[in-house]
């Protein structure tokens, strides 16, 4: 069995951690390098950092908070929000980010999944894709890719779209359900098992952990290869030792 990666993550608005429910009514959390560090201190296997509002503001990603956070973290860290274009990714590989995570941008501009891949290496890039349940009657698709922190529908399928990034050259998948964000209900484990068993590269699953077992039914169930979670990191609800404490004692392979 492959070792199973726990990845808090730093949504940061207005250069404060920040999180919410379904995407909205965000609560200040922290400073995000202060946070980072923390979580490089609990023995975090890697963190995940999204300047959560950068497309909306249709601005790149803000640079100086990433600096800072670099200046703490001893762990691989992946970076996403606001990446346009090639000289983003250069920007912030050049500080010393190990992988870049694209995902509104993907969508409006699919070749750019390509073009990142062949140019940096598929290692270095995640491709996040946010999904939700779709109810509409008009709609083809029961979960549909959803962009722009979840503001926009596409009518893109989520697990067509994972295939078609795998095949573009993403290294991995970051995926998030806006339905269950924030929820602490557990993980959409329909979508993250649909998505899991229809690519080859790893899945990390995100939105809804809150409690210990949450982690260990996206793994078994969900099929993923990591777990990513905020609110029950961030309010000190669950420790990352606790968490891998658990997921060992029930046979799942982890980095203690």
């Amino acid at each position: 069995m492959n070792v199973v990666r726990i990845i808090p993550c730093l949504d940061v608005k207005g250069g404060r951690v920040v999180k919410g429910i379904n995407f909205m009514d965000l609560r200040d959390v922290g400073d995000p390098a202060e946070a980072a560090e923390a979580y490089c201190r609990e023995g975090a296997d890697e963190l995940v950092f999204l300047d959560i509002t950068a497309t909306v503001e249709s601005r790149g990603t803000r640079l100086e908070w990433v600096k800072k956070v670099m200046q703490k973290v001893t762990i691989p860290i992946a970076v996403g929000g606001g990446i346009r274009n090639i000289e983003d990714v250069k920007a912030l590989l050049d500080l010393g980010v190990n992988k870049v995570s694209v995902n509104t941008t993907a969508v409006r501009n699919p070749e750019l999944v390509r073009e990142i891949s062949k140019k940096f290496g598929k290692e270095n890039l995640v491709v996040a894709i946010d999904g939700q349940k779709n109810c509409r009657e008009t709609s083809l698709s029961r979960l549909e890719v959803v962009v722009k922190s979840g503001s926009e529908s596409t009518g893109i399928d989520v697990v067509d779209w994972a295939k078609r990034v795998e095949e573009m050259g993403a290294g991995e998948i970051l995926l998030t359900s806006k339905d269950a964000d924030g929820t602490k209900e557990g993980y959409d484990l329909e979508m993250t098992k649909a998505v899991a068993e229809a690519v080859s590269i790893p899945v990390i699953a995100s939105g809804g952990a809150g409690k210990l077992e949450h982690f260990y039914e996206a793994v078994t169930i969900g099929k993923a290869a990591a777990v990513l979670a905020a609110s029950v990191f961030h309010f000190g609800e669950i420790s990352i030792p606790r968490a891998k404490k658990y997921l060992k004692e029930q046979g799942i392979s982890v980095n203690i």
